[in-house]
């Protein structure tokens, strides 16, 4: 199944991060040969040229290393693997507060949000949660999130 890629940013950096993520979850482990080019791009469904771009761009990074005989593989540096799956969750969470920020959430309100939902306790109505039945806690009305 193709990658599910956005037209708004440059298709290698998209794939170049997908692939990123793969590694720093363990998807391609330290040391693990990664699939060629040619395969990567008819999963993807891009072009072979937009893949090695991408994939040029993890090497330069120090991700993957080329050997000529071997194909590619990811680096077996742990810390810099390490590194850059901090540096990727700090994006993320970047972003999620910054459009929590849009939505009017104050930090605080969304600290507790996401204690609340990662716990699974029930959360206020009309959080915007995929929830289900509705639990009455001294006339606020709640939902229990499954």
């Amino acid at each position: 199944m193709a990658w599910d890629l956005d037209s708004d940013r440059p298709i290698f950096a998209q794939l170049a991060e997908r692939i990123q993520i793969q590694i720093v979850s363990g998807h391609y482990p330290p040391g693990g040969k990664l699939p060629s080019v040619r395969e990567l791009a008819t999963v993807a469904a891009v072009n072979p040229n937009t893949m090695q771009k991408a994939f040029a761009e993890l090497e330069r990074s120090g991700l993957i290393i080329t050997q000529r005989t071997n194909g590619r593989q990811v680096t077996e540096d742990t810390e810099l693997i390490r590194r850059v799956k901090t540096m990727l969750a700090r994006e993320h969470v970047r972003v999620f507060f910054s459009r929590m920020k849009e939505l009017g959430y104050r930090e605080e309100e969304v600290v507790s949000l996401c204690e609340n939902i990662f716990e699974g306790k029930a959360v206020p109505e009309g959080d915007g949660s995929k929830a289900s039945p509705e639990i009455d806690r001294g006339g606020e009305n709640y939902e229990r999130i499954n």
